[in-house]
């Protein structure tokens, strides 16, 4: 498919706002992509399609997680933590996706996970730090995207997972494994 069809179709898929943030989170991936030493394109590709099912109907999505036999452990969660699977599912059977790193970059752009690739970990921070989010401690955390990639990530998951805290929500394991994965690669255990 190509790059302006594809475009057309997720736009369908979201409200206004959501395309912009797509649209933010596409050109962080390039930047952090050349920065980093990754293929922007792919991180483009990625970033077009993260929330490809951001707004789809939670009945809808828990119906791709039990028939096409995603992580069950999802349903226990946080219900914005469904798309990102789901997305990754749609990305390949609708959109024909089938670059294996890009559809990771998508199914764990919401929790992150242990042993993370370049490219999940460029998607996963773009969509933190896109020009268009504004909240405590962004700012820092792009100063840090302009130098280090897993240090500014690190710095993200502890935002997230002091965020979730002070909520009272629960924090999916994945997250904590990758924030662990992180340290280990950081600081050396």
């Amino acid at each position: 498919m190509k790059r302006d069809e594809m475009i057309e179709r997720v736009k369908a898929e979201m409200p206004e706002r959501r395309w912009l943030h797509t649209e933010g989170v596409m050109a962080a991936s390039k930047v952090l992509a050349e920065r980093f030493g990754e293929d922007a394109g792919r991180a483009e590709l990625a970033a077009i399609l993260h929330d490809v099912a951001k707004y789809w109907p939670v009945d809808r999505m828990e119906l791709i997680i039990r028939e096409q036999h995603l992580p069950g452990d999802l349903l226990a969660y946080d219900k914005e933590l469904w798309h990102a699977p789901v997305g990754a599912w749609v990305a390949r059977h609708e959109f024909g996706v089938t670059d294996s790193g890009i559809l990771d970059a998508i199914r764990y752009h919401t929790s992150g996970r242990r042993g993370m690739s370049k490219l999940e970990k460029i998607v996963w921070l773009a969509d933190y730090i896109e020009p268009g989010r504004e909240f405590s401690g962004v700012d820092r955390i792009r100063e840090l995207s302009e130098k280090d990639l897993e240090e500014s990530m690190l710095a993200a998951f502890d935002n997230t997972i002091a965020f979730l805290i002070a909520k009272g929500k629960r924090i999916y394991p994945l997250t904590i494994d990758a924030r662990n994965d992180l340290i280990e690669h950081i600081k050396g255990g």
